[in-house]
C-alpha cells in the first residue's frame, strides 16, 4: 500500500465532528458552520445565502450537510446559489465533511455549510 501526505494549501480540512460541534483546522466550533477557502465562520442556516454569495468567485460547489440525516434544503436556497453559478450538493453532515476534505485535498474550489449532528 502506498500512502501520500495530503497538503491543503491555504484552506483548512475538517478534522472531526460530534454532537453540536465541528473541529476545523484543529479548532473547535459550536453550532452551524460555513467553511470557505478564505476561512471558517458561523452559518445562519438556510436563510443565509448572502455569506456564500460573497465568495461566488472562489467556489464552484457548496456541500450542504443537513445534520445526522439527509434532508432537502428549501427550494429558494438551492435556486439562489445555483442561479449565481454555485453547484449545491446536499448530504448528511458526516458525508459532507468527508467529501469536502477529499475534494479540498485535490485542490478543488469547494466550500461546505454544515448543520450539527
Amino acid at each position: 500500500m502506498r500512502l501520500n501526505e495530503i497538503t491543503y494549501n491555504d484552506a483548512v480540512p475538517i478534522d472531526g465532528y460530534g454532537p453540536g460541534f465541528f473541529r476545523v483546522g484543529g479548532k473547535k466550533y459550536d453550532g452551524a458552520l460555513l467553511v470557505l477557502p478564505t476561512g471558517v465562520s458561523s452559518w445562519g442556516g438556510f436563510d443565509d445565502t448572502a455569506t456564500v454569495l460573497e465568495h461566488v468567485a472562489d467556489i464552484d460547489v457548496l456541500f450542504v450537510g443537513t445534520g445526522a440525516e439527509i434532508a432537502h434544503p428549501p427550494h429558494g436556497f438551492r435556486t439562489t446559489l445555483e442561479d449565481a453559478g454555485i453547484g449545491v450538493e446536499t448530504m448528511a453532515s458526516p458525508a459532507a465533511c468527508r467529501t469536502y476534505n477529499v475534494l479540498l485535498s485535490e485542490g478543488r474550489r469547494v466550500a461546505v455549510a454544515l448543520l450539527p449532528i
